[in-house]
């Protein structure tokens, strides 16, 4: 199933404000921004060796991240990893009865298809499937 860690998503006011603690105090490399209009969020991706960082600044007072916020503050949203084959990983997850948030793929950042599962299916934690485009 999960191939590795694909990244780790971190809930921010400001993407702005977080981006110097990333970039110039830990040494990561920052990779850009994209707007994921359909989830109502803009992320920043910062590269850590084969995984990656990426912050969550919500673009909707209504938006996921912006609840998350509201409820939690700023800090670990998800976590996400990487498959081969999103739709035959969720079909699986489906026959061990893990509770899905979505039965299909949707788009996420970086053209990848991705999906979540719920976390009280995971222990307590969000837990993203993610595909490359390249697949």
């Amino acid at each position: 199933m999960p191939k590795k860690i694909n990244h780790i998503g971190i809930a921010v006011r400001s993407i702005a404000e977080a981006t110097p603690l990333y970039r110039d105090v830990l040494g990561m490399t920052f990779e850009g921004t994209e707007e994921v209009a359909e989830q109502k969020v803009r992320v920043a991706f910062f590269a850590i060796g084969d995984s990656r960082i990426e912050l969550l600044e919500p673009t909707s007072d209504d938006s996921p991240v912006a609840r998350f916020l509201e409820k939690n503050g700023q800090g670990v949203h998800h976590i996400a990893y990487e498959v081969d084959d999103l739709q035959r990983a969720l079909e699986e997850l489906k026959k061990q009865n893990v509770r899905l948030i979505d039965e299909t793929p949707r788009r996420g950042a970086h053209g990848t298809a991705i999906a979540f599962l719920h976390p009280r299916g995971t222990g307590g934690v969000l837990t993203e499937l993610c595909q490359s485009a390249a697949h």
